[in-house]
């Protein structure tokens, strides 16, 4: 059953709702912004209205298999690591895009909405929002660059990994939290890289 709800749980990342509302609205997510087909771009291109809309599909595609799987399923303990990850890995590299998906944002939310009843996901939001928080105070209110964005995202998942640590979380939600921060990365691989070009400049630009 566990590849089952496995498979499942994947179908269920994979299907871009945001993408596809975008085309409704006649943008193409892949020609705006970094050409994410998710959520963020689908805001930028169609208002505010479709944005919303997106965010919740992803995060509900992600919350609803898990929730499935759990009290439908029966499913728990280390069976549960490869079908929390599946949505998030379906929507990172989804075959209804030929292996190209969104940066896994939202539906990593819905997922640990899931896991956790709200209580993971809420602890990453209220990370997510001091960093940004701060960020906008460092930068006197201007606006951040997509790649800050996206550094902030990674710093954020690794801050989640502290959180669960110190709530002395089950194994199972710490390998899942390995999974889930590593395809993160991953998928945001330039904003990373960039800001490693920028600590380098930096140090050579600094006198010894």
């Amino acid at each position: 059953m566990i590849i089952v709800w496995t498979i499942c749980a994947f179908v269920s990342g994979a299907l871009m709702f945001s993408y596809w509302l975008g085309r409704l609205a006649r943008k193409n997510l892949k020609t705006v912004g970094d050409g994410n087909p998710g959520a963020l771009n689908l805001w930028k291109a169609a208002g505010y209205r479709l944005g919303v809309a997106g965010v919740l599909f992803d995060f509900i595609k992600g919350y609803l298999i898990i929730l499935l799987a759990v009290e439908v399923g029966g499913m728990s303990g280390y069976g549960l690591i490869p079908i929390a990850l599946a949505p998030i890995f379906g929507h990172a590299f989804s075959p209804f895009l030929r292996g190209k998906g969104g940066k896994a944002i939202a539906v990593t939310f819905g997922v640990w909405s899931g896991l956790t009843q709200f209580e993971v996901s809420l602890a990453l939001a209220v990370i997510l929002a001091v960093m940004l928080g701060g960020m906008k105070v460092i930068n006197k209110w201007k606006p951040i660059s997509s790649e800050a964005d996206g550094q902030q995202v990674v710093m954020g998942m690794l801050l989640l990994g502290v959180y669960l640590y110190v709530r002395d979380a089950a194994a199972m939600l710490l390998w899942i939290w390995v999974g889930n921060t590593l395809l993160i990365m991953f998928k945001h691989h330039k904003e990373l890289a960039a800001l490693l070009l920028k600590k380098k400049k930096e140090k050579e630009g600094s006198p010894l």
